[in-house]
C-alpha cells in the first residue's frame, strides 16, 4: 500500500514564488508507483489542496487532514518545500512535532536557529578547519549604523538580511557612499541585518543529506556569478551564472571540505537534505562558512538536483530516501 505524503508548499514571504516551482519539480519526480502525493499549500490567508479540476479543498489544521471526497484523508508523512516561513523557520516543524507527524526536513530548533544566519555562524564557529568572516549583526537602522560598520569592518561588504533566503535583499558594497542604501534595502526584508567582510575566493555550494548510507557529502557546486555576486537574478535566471559540478577542488581541499560540512550537519543537529554554502579563500583555500540552507531550492537550476545528478544517482530515488527517512525506515 502506496504511503500518503504530503508535498508542502507556499508561503508567507516572497520566497513563496520559489517554493511553488521547488515542489512543482519534486512532484514531478518523486515515484508516483509507491508514494499518492498531495500538494499541499500553506499561505497566511489559507491552507489548501488543489484538485485536478482546480477546485480547493481546505486542510483541518486540527489534525492537518483534507477530505477532497468522501473519505478524510491523514498524512504518513510530509515533505517541506516551503521555503522562507512558516516551512524553513521551524514553525511548520514544531506544528507536526504536535501532532506526531513525521517530515523531511530538519526539526524545529535546528531550523529556528540556522534561519537566522548569525547565530548560525555563532554555532558552528569552533568546528576544526571552519573559518567565519569577521561581522557584526545590526536589529536597527540608525544614523549612526554606517559610521559604526565603517569603522570596525573593511570594505567591501555584504549587506544580507539575517533571515531571508534567495539571496533577497542582499547587497555587495564596495565605496561608503553605497551603504545606507543597502541597509535600507536589507531591513526593508528583515528586522535583522547581517554585515559582513567579503572574502576573496573561489564559491561553492555543497548538499549533505542523511539517507540509506548515514550522512552523505554530495558533489560541490562551484558558483561563478556573471554579476558581482550570487544575488536573486543570478540564482535563478538560466545561463546568469556559470556552475560547475563537481567544482574545481584538488584532493585536499575536497577532504577538508567533506570532513568540514559534515562537522556542521552534526553540531546544528540537522536532519533531511541542506545545503552549505561556502568560500574557499584565495591563496590560503581556508574554509570559510557562509550559511546554511535547511530547504535548499529544487527547481531546474537548483544545485541539489545537478549535484544528484553528478553523484551518479537517480533525482526520484533520492527524494524516496529523503521520505524513507523520516518515515524511519
Amino acid at each position: 500500500m502506496n504511503k500518503i505524503i504530503a508535498l508542502v508548499t507556499g508561503g508567507f514571504t516572497g520566497e513563496s514564488v520559489v517554493s511553488f516551482k521547488s515542489s512543482a519539480f519534486v512532484e514531478s519526480q518523486i515515484d508516483h508507483e509507491k508514494y499518492d502525493v498531495f500538494k499541499i499549500v500553506i499561505l497566511k490567508d489559507e491552507w489548501y489542496y488543489e484538485d485536478e479540476k482546480s477546485v480547493k479543498h481546505p486542510v483541518d489544521r486540527n489534525d492537518f487532514s483534507i477530505t477532497p471526497g468522501d473519505k478524510k484523508i491523514t498524512f504518513d508523512a510530509v515533505f517541506i518545500m516551503l521555503h522562507g516561513s512558516p516551512g524553513e523557520d521551524g514553525k511548520l516543524q514544531g506544528y507536526f512535532d504536535l501532532l506526531s507527524i513525521p517530515y523531511t526536513s530538519c526539526d524545529a530548533l535546528t531550523s529556528s536557529i540556522t534561519m537566522n544566519k548569525g547565530y548560525s555562524k555563532a554555532v558552528v564557529d569552533g568546528i576544526p578547519g571552519l573559518h567565519v568572516a569577521k561581522s557584526i549583526q545590526l536589529f536597527e537602522n540608525t544614523d549612526k549604523s554606517s559610521e559604526l560598520l565603517l569603522s570596525s569592518l573593511k570594505l567591501p561588504l555584504f549587506i544580507k538580511p539575517n533571515s531571508g533566503g534567495s539571496s533577497i535583499g542582499m547587497s555587495k558594497v564596495k565605496f561608503d557612499a553605497e551603504l545606507p542604501g543597502a541597509l535600507d534595502k536589507a531591513f526593508n526584508e528583515d528586522t535583522q541585518v547581517l554585515v559582513e567582510e567579503f572574502i576573496q575566493g573561489r564559491e561553492f555550494s555543497v548538499g549533505v543529506y542523511n539517507g540509506k548510507n548515514g550522512i552523505t557529502v554530495l558533489p560541490a557546486t562551484e558558483v561563478i556569478p556573471s554579476n558581482d555576486f550570487f544575488d536573486f537574478e543570478a540564482k535563478y535566471t538560466p545561463g546568469a551564472t556559470e556552475e560547475i559540478t563537481p567544482g574545481r577542488m584538488n584532493d585536499q581541499e575536497k577532504s577538508n571540505v567533506e570532513r568540514i560540512v559534515k562537522d556542521v550537519y552534526i553540531k546544528l543537529n540537522c536532519r533531511g537534505m541542506v545545503r552549505i554554502d561556502y568560500f574557499l579563500q584565495a591563496d590560503t583555500s581556508n574554509f570559510y562558512f557562509v550559511e546554511i540552507n535547511t530547504i535548499p531550492g529544487q527547481t531546474a537550476q537548483s544545485f541539489i538536483p545537478q549535484q544528484v545528478k553528478a553523484a551518479g544517482m537517480n533525482i526520484g530515488e533520492f527524494y524516496g530516501e529523503l521520505i524513507e527517512k523520516a518515515l524511519g525506515s
